[in-house]
């Protein structure tokens, strides 16, 4: 990875799709961490595609949703690659064309790990339905279903907080002058 691929774009700032999804899965379903951890050596869009569609079966993780029911990862990271995609689509789409054209050359290369940027209340709203329809389509328990919707809308609460600066920081801005 490059340097320049270190410095987050701005209009994606935020916590990576792939570190969300790893961190909401660890709490509501750590039993599918290999299957999460598996993922993560794929792009963000390799590894939507593994999870949304039918896949070869000498393919690792090449399956589709309607053979891997009850599971809670590729709802998690279907859902919010899907809201992330949305979101930062709708800024651009609300900006001038050459911003518009800068987005689709982003967008098509697919190393750069997506990551969330922050959404509105609505938008949140949407992402937490997205996920109980998908998660009842795949036949999670309704209360599982519940669970995983609070957890991704605590995820994408805390992705969007910012962050608080460490204690030597806040005692050293307030400590008296001359001291």
């Amino acid at each position: 990875m490059s340097a320049a691929a270190d410095v987050p774009d701005p209009a994606v700032a935020g916590t990576r799709v792939r570190d969300a999804v790893r961190a909401i899965v660890a709490e509501v379903a750590p039993e599918e961490l290999p299957l999460v951890d598996g993922l993560r050596r794929f792009d963000d869009e390799a590894a939507v595609a593994r999870l949304a569609r039918g896949g070869n079966a000498r393919e690792p993780l090449g399956f589709g949703l309607e053979e891997i029911v009850a599971l809670v990862t590729p709802v998690v990271w279907i859902v919010l690659d899907e809201a992330v995609r949305k979101a930062v689509g709708d800024a651009v789409d609300g900006a001038s064309g050459g911003l518009r054209k800068a987005w689709r050359k982003v967008t098509r290369r697919s190393s750069e790990p997506l990551s969330v940027p922050a959404l509105t209340t609505e938008q949140i709203a949407d992402v937490r339905r997205r996920v109980l329809e998908m998660a009842e389509k795949t036949g999670l328990d309704p209360e599982r279903a519940e669970v995983l919707a609070d957890r991704v809308v605590a995820q994408l609460a805390l992705s969007a907080a910012p962050e608080k600066p460490d204690d030597g920081d806040a005692e050293e801005r307030n400590a008296p002058d001359g001291s």
